[in-house]
């Protein structure tokens, strides 16, 4: 058997649309009654489609006696071709190739998340030891080992540090666009990346304990607990056998009319049911294709119409995923805000903070002049930068520099940047010549259209749920702009995955929305994932059913929409097929209907579907 379903494999799509094509021209040629052929021609058709179906159907019932819609098919085939029907049985095994050749192009090809995953653990680590450094192995560290982190570098496993400060990029855990700042005490995780400052750390989980790992495993479990959908033709395969086995039986019993058993197998034989969901499928992605959807998965608009949540990742998603200046406040009056927005600017000009560029971005748009150089700048890791400009020294980073400069900070002036930092911005405070001259809070920016989109989400059936790994007074924050009632703030990949597996244990199948490595787990287990293609990492679209190539979630009601429209479309198709195939069987039970006009009947089903299917190409959600 294993041999068997080699042969079968060979060749793949390319073989599948080559037989196709062959049989296609062989059909024609026996329509026209080929005179330079010693056999029917219709007989390549039944040799090239009809044998690898009556050998998965043998295979399928020998190896776990698996009754599916070719099983039914392969009876007929052989019915027809017993009492010279030829025609008949090469047009069966061409309908029936055609339809699983739509299936075969809606399946997604294999994905490579979990290799890229895997490739963002460090190889190498710098282990320090009484005798100096030395580059070991990864996976040779071992727990209690001192290693040193260089600036740029991954950190290699979970530790703490013992020494120096830095700022940690942790986008790959948290998913959050801004660096943490950290000092002695603090965890890093693996696969994080330091940013500015060398520190050394002492190795706290190692191997497959460490968080990047543990992300790995979280795919895999992922991965394997998605149930895949069935095709209605092989769900309803055994009774649709049994129905037609026996309507076949009795009406030879009854008329003694071998012709009229095998006329009821080729008209019950499922051509329209196996094409009603792949037919439809095809032209609902080709619509979703026009609105920036790439459909990855081809089942995935079968699930997404049944979804009962959408859970949005924030930043990157409901967010641009990049800090910009919210509010300038000056404290000293003789600074006003343009000036000390100017110095500021200055001040981090040379700077490679994300939030030190987003304040040189921001007053580039106020149309001031510019900024002027910076002379003995300094940055402090984990703490912010220093600067003589315009002969003013300019400190901008924590409450922490400030104190270390002597400038304290008022407490008016901190009531204030606590409102802001309850808003989910982050604070820069300044200090000129050692004086609290005021701060610049920044902000993640909402994409403009976010608000709308999840009240379309809402209208659409699914509630919307924020999942972000941001602190909870940003995320109630967003939330409540946004309109949406239920969030989860300082999510981890596996709190993610936790709540949607919760979620989804309660019959409330979720699709998940995010864009960053973080997001690979949640979107592998949702019964739907989406990631946003143009900002979102290699992997999390690797992750994901759905990838959204522009960005742009506007058109998110659409594709839900869509999939309701696509499942209505599938139904009708196949309430029009089952209806002609049950009255093709009363005229075939009254000889009505011959094996070659039955097929031309019952094909005409196939016909509908396919004409039917295709209206989705140019459906639009209504306003």
């Amino acid at each position: 058997m294993r041999y068997l379903e080699q042969i079968l494999a060979w060749g793949g799509i390319k073989r599948e649309l080559a037989f196709l094509i062959i049989s296609g021209i062989a059909l024609a040629a026996s329509i026209a009654g080929f005179p330079a052929l010693p056999f029917d021609a219709a007989w390549v058709a039944i040799i090239l489609c009809g044998m690898p179906i009556i050998l998965e159907a043998v295979i399928g019932l020998v190896t776990s006696f698996d009754i599916k819609a070719d099983v039914l098919v392969s009876l007929a085939l052989v019915a027809s071709v017993l009492i010279g029907e030829d025609f008949a049985a090469g047009e069966v095994a061409f309908i029936m190739q055609l339809g699983g050749l739509l299936e075969d192009l809606t399946v997604a090809k294999a994905r490579a998340g979990i290799e890229k995953l895997v490739h963002l653990t460090p190889r190498t680590a710098r282990r320090v030891t009484p005798q100096g450094e030395e580059t070991v192995d990864a996976q040779a560290v071992q727990v209690g080992d001192v290693l040193r982190v260089l600036p740029g570098e991954a950190v290699p496993v979970d530790g703490v540090i013992i020494s120096g400060q830095t700022s940690i990029d942790q986008a790959v855990m948290t998913g959050e666009s801004l660096p943490v700042d950290k000092a002695e005490g603090d965890e890093v995780a693996s696969g994080t990346v330091n940013q500015f400052g060398a520190f050394d750390m002492r190795a706290t989980r190692v191997g497959e304990d460490s968080s990047i790992q543990r992300m790995v495993r979280l795919v895999q479990s992922a991965d394997a607990g998605k149930a895949k959908i069935v095709g209605l033709a092989d769900r309803w395969a055994t009774w649709i056998v049994v129905i037609a086995l026996s309507s076949a039986a009795l009406t030879w019993l009854v008329t003694g009319e071998i012709l009229r058993a095998v006329t009821i197998l080729v008209v019950f034989c499922p051509c329209a049911l196996v094409l009603a969901t792949p037919t439809a499928i095809m032209a609902a992605i080709g619509n979703a294709t026009k609105y920036g959807f790439l459909v990855r998965e081809g089942d995935a608009l079968e699930r997404l119409a049944s979804v009962a949540k959408v859970a949005f990742d924030k930043t990157g998603t409901l967010t641009y995923g990049a800090p910009e200046v919210a509010e300038v406040c000056t404290i000293l009056p003789q600074w006003p805000r343009q000036a000390l927005y100017a110095l500021a600017a200055g001040a981090e000009l040379r700077s490679e903070h994300p939030l030190g560029k987003a304040i040189v971005r921001g007053y580039g748009k106020t149309g001031g002049p510019a900024p002027a150089q910076p002379t003995a700048f300094a940055m402090l890791p984990g703490r912010g930068v220093t600067a003589q400009v315009a002969g003013v020294h300019v400190a901008a980073g924590t409450q922490a520099l400030l104190a270390q400069q002597g400038a304290e900070v008022p407490p008016a002036a901190m009531q204030q940047a606590a409102a802001y930092t309850a808003q989910g911005c982050t604070v820069i405070y300044l200090a000129l010549d050692g004086a609290a001259a005021g701060f610049i809070a920044l902000a993640d920016t909402l994409r403009p259209d976010a608000a709308e989109v999840v009240g379309q989400v809402r209208a659409c059936g699914p509630e919307p749920v924020l999942l972000t790994g941001d602190h909870d007074s940003a995320a109630r924050t967003i939330a409540g702009r946004l309109g949406i009632k239920e969030f989860r703030a300082e999510c981890l990949p596996e709190d993610k995955l936790a709540w949607i597996d919760a979620s989804q244990q309660q019959g409330s199948p979720v699709c998940m929305i995010g864009d960053g490595v973080n997001d690979a787990p949640a979107l592998k287990k949702a019964h739907v994932g989406i990631a946003m293609g143009g900002v979102g990492s290699d992997i999390a679209v690797d992750a994901a059913d759905i990838a959204l190539v522009n960005d742009d979630i506007k058109a998110l009601p659409h594709l839900l929409q869509l999939a309701k429209k696509m499942m209505r479309t599938i139904q009708w198709n196949l309430a029009f097929s089952m209806a002609l195939n049950f009255a093709a069987i009363l005229l075939a039970m009254t000889g009505i209907l011959n094996p070659v006009v039955g097929a031309l009947v019952h094909n005409a089903g196939s016909v509908f579907v396919i004409i039917h299917s295709s209206l989705l190409l140019k459906w639009r959600k209504r306003a």
